[in-house]
């Protein structure tokens, strides 16, 4: 088997399917056994998968990647062209900004600091949304924060174990 690690382009394949996955993840409707008033705990998975590529490997995941994410983002949920790509452009350039710091953390703290990432995405959103008309606050408007910071250890362990196995550099 032909190690990622040896073709950089399966690299950025792995990279690009993962936060594909995370696209589905957003847009995948939430079972019937689940009251839709738990709608909010949906994480913000595109976000979490882009941190990760932002921490793992700031030099192929960048500003530029988040930007166009977004994008995709916008289209894939219907919302304003350029919200989610705003927001993912702030995280991104916070995140890229603190990447060495953010490594050598443990998995908890990392996912404390990604619980502010999230919720600051969340705002974004909420004052693009406000602006547009289209949002009342409320506090459960946060809640896909704190999802995300739960569901992080997860998220941060099952795209290390790949990126490890495939050799992604």
């Amino acid at each position: 088997m032909e190690r990622v690690a040896d073709n950089p382009l399966a690299g950025m394949t792995v990279i690009v399917v993962t936060v594909i996955a995370g696209m589905v993840l957003a847009v995948l409707p939430m079972p019937d056994f689940v009251p839709p008033e738990l709608g909010f705990l949906r994480p913000d998975w595109v976000a979490m998968v882009l941190v990760y590529w932002l921490i793992a490997l700031p030099h192929r995941v960048g500003i530029l990647s988040a930007w166009a994410t977004g994008l995709i983002v916008d289209v894939l949920l219907g919302s304003l062209l350029g919200q989610h790509a705003l927001a993912y452009v702030i995280i991104a350039y916070i995140a890229l900004n603190l990447y060495q710091r953010l490594r050598m953390f443990t998995v908890w703290q990392q996912a404390l600091v990604l619980f502010a990432l999230l919720g600051l995405n969340q705002l974004i959103n909420f004052w693009i949304e406000n602006i547009a008309g289209d949002a009342e606050w409320r506090m459960w408007y946060l809640m896909p924060a704190l999802a995300g910071a739960f569901l992080w250890p997860w998220v941060f362990l099952l795209l290390r174990v790949l990126r490890r196995r495939l050799a992604v550099t």
